[in-house]
């Protein structure tokens, strides 16, 4: 017993030394992924964080492009109510109603889905008949025209992108007023096609293009886009292709247009369609 001891004493911590290594080999030869676990779940922790890091920054770009586009709407946007209401006419009225004169209503809406990929390309809006959206209305961007309403539920509306086949536009060159058809022939998604402007009007690259209004949908003024290139085509008409000034591919925010005054104006319209036709 006394000799026990003594080896116990003198070789104690070797024999400690070696029962640990013989668990910590069993531990290794039992469960091998132990080791390979702890290390996943640290580097995805780290990774989280990076990520996380990363998402912080990124969202700090898309703000200051936001806050961009923001800018540049006010700026238009006061361009076009002193075209509007100008100080003149307001000498006029003494009336404060805000109302007065408004033909256009615009309803903030956000994009949840979209399609540039496809002949006949749609997009999904977060907002419904509960904020007043209905058929037939105009949805314009921060840049210009985006599309027109097709259908409308009670949260969610889906509008007919410009990268349609069947989406039509009247157009105009913004420096003359010449008018003329603008579709998507289905090849650039980032440009649209200018019909009907007759051969002697003075047309040059980079000349605006906008919305006539003459339709009840689209406002007048709405920016399309540039002239990118033109041809004689085979007749007295221009072919002219217009570089669209919206991104359809980072389309975010959008405005759907109510026409306050759609319903006078399309009734007159038919009323006057179907005397034609007597």
């Amino acid at each position: 017993m006394r000799s026990l001891l003594n080896f116990l004493k003198k070789y104690g911590n070797v024999l400690l030394f070696l029962l640990l290594e013989a668990i910590a080999i069993y531990l290794l030869t039992v469960k091998p992924d132990y080791h390979k676990i702890k290390i996943t779940r640290i580097v995805n922790a780290s990774a989280s964080v990076l990520q996380e890091r990363l998402n912080l920054a990124s969202d700090y770009f898309v703000l200051n492009e936001i806050n961009q586009q923001l800018r540049k709407e006010n700026r238009e946007l006061k361009n076009r109510l002193e075209r509007v209401y100008n100080t003149e006419s307001l000498q006029t009225f003494e009336a404060t109603d805000s109302v007065y004169r408004q033909k256009y209503v615009y309803v903030q809406a956000r994009v949840v889905n979209n399609s540039v990929n496809k002949q006949k390309n749609y997009i999904t809006l977060d907002k419904g008949k509960l904020e007043g959206i209905s058929e037939d209305m105009a949805v314009i961007g921060p840049d210009g025209i985006v599309g027109l309403v097709v259908e409308a539920g009670k949260n969610y509306s889906v509008a007919m992108s410009a990268l349609n086949l069947d989406f039509r536009l009247s157009a105009r060159l913004s420096k003359n007023n010449y008018f003329g058809s603008l579709n998507w022939e289905g090849v650039d998604v980032n440009t649209m096609v200018l019909n009907e402007i007759p051969q002697h009007v003075s047309v040059e690259q980079g000349d605006t293009i906008e919305t006539t209004g003459y339709s009840a949908y689209f406002p007048e003024g709405v920016m399309v886009g540039t002239v990118k290139a033109f041809n004689e085509g085979g007749g007295d008409f221009y072919d002219i292709d217009v570089e669209l000034a919206t991104g359809f591919k980072k389309l975010n925010n959008v405005y759907v247009v109510i026409n306050l005054e759609k319903n006078d104006q399309t009734d007159v319209e038919q009323k006057i369609n179907t005397e034609q036709r007597r």
